[in-house]
């Protein structure tokens, strides 16, 4: 990642003019970046492209390395929970991300597949194949892989039509009061900093179910399921109701009550599905890491 810093001088100088400048890349390809929340005016993401500079301003524009046009095949360690000719069932590791990306070219999840399984389908793109969902970088668990298209195209369909089941563990801030609920509010992009989601008027729909599973010390252990898989569904949701992650960096405290390191304690600990080709319902669960257990632990004796 290059970053580049300046001071607006010109009064009303157009924003992706003066980005593109200053990062020596085009007016166009400011604007991608703008829409990607790597240009920042006094520290806020600005995503319009017209907007009118002051001078004393302070510009930064983020320039992610660019990634390779094909994932290649890594030899990292991956545990494969189940895999027969059409699907497997992976456990993906809190710190890594999914698939190749900027600021991510390699050390993914994908990069393991390629060395580990003996084919991918090739519907989600080079940089993408098998890849039918996602979890984020810091949340562990099951992933579905689709190693041909007819099971990429028969796992999408189910996830569109819901019917996919995924059940997460995760660690909230706060003792809920209630021993379950719903929360049914739609996530769009967040309208300052595109880096985030929110929820938002005229945003898809999000629906998150949960259950308490075990009252701690200042935290409880909840199960959530998806209905729907936004970004950060479960992240956002669990904030908006007061009961942030634990270890969220993005949508916790500022100030957290307990040091978690590492990233937010999620898990998605359960998937289901029918099999592509045999019809049959298949269901995997997969204990969390031990990060996740040791935290749960010492909040259960207090800390």
């Amino acid at each position: 990642m290059s970053r580049y810093e300046g001071v607006a001088s010109v009064e009303g100088q157009r924003l992706d003019v003066f980005a593109a400048e200053l990062a020596g890349v085009t007016r166009s390809r400011a604007g991608s970046l703008m829409k990607d929340g790597c240009v920042t005016v006094d520290g806020t993401a600005q995503t319009k492209a017209g907007f009118k500079l002051k001078p004393g301003m302070a510009v930064a524009v983020e320039v992610p390395e660019p990634v390779p046009a094909k994932a290649q095949a890594e030899d990292i360690e991956l545990r494969v929970v189940y895999q027969d000719q059409d699907v497997a069932v992976v456990f993906k590791p809190s710190g890594m991300v999914v698939h190749p990306a900027a600021g991510n070219p390699s050390g993914t999840l994908v990069n393991a597949l390629l060395r580990h399984l003996d084919n991918l389908s090739g519907i989600g793109g080079e940089l993408r194949p098998g890849i039918v969902h996602r979890i984020d970088k810091d949340t562990s668990g099951l992933l579905l892989v689709a190693k041909n298209d007819m099971a990429h195209l028969s796992l999408s369909e189910q996830i569109r039509a819901h019917t996919v089941h995924r059940a997460y563990k995760a660690v909230v801030i706060g003792n809920m009061k209630e021993d379950a609920g719903t929360v049914d509010a739609p996530i769009g992009r967040h309208p300052t900093d595109r880096k985030r989601m929110a929820i938002v008027p005229g945003g898809r729909e999000a629906v998150t179910h949960w259950r308490v599973l075990e009252r701690l010390k200042g935290a409880t252990l909840i199960e959530c399921r998806l209905t729907t898989g936004r970004t950060h569904q479960i992240r956002v949701h669990m904030a908006s109701i007061g009961h942030p992650v634990l270890g969220d960096p993005m949508y916790g405290p500022k100030k957290s009550p307990y040091p978690v390191a590492g990233g937010q304690l999620l898990h998605a600990y359960r998937v289901g599905f029918e099999h592509p080709r045999t019809g049959e319902t298949l269901i995997f669960e997969a204990e969390p890491e031990e990060r996740f257990t040791r935290w749960v632990e010492k909040l259960r004796g207090g800390v």
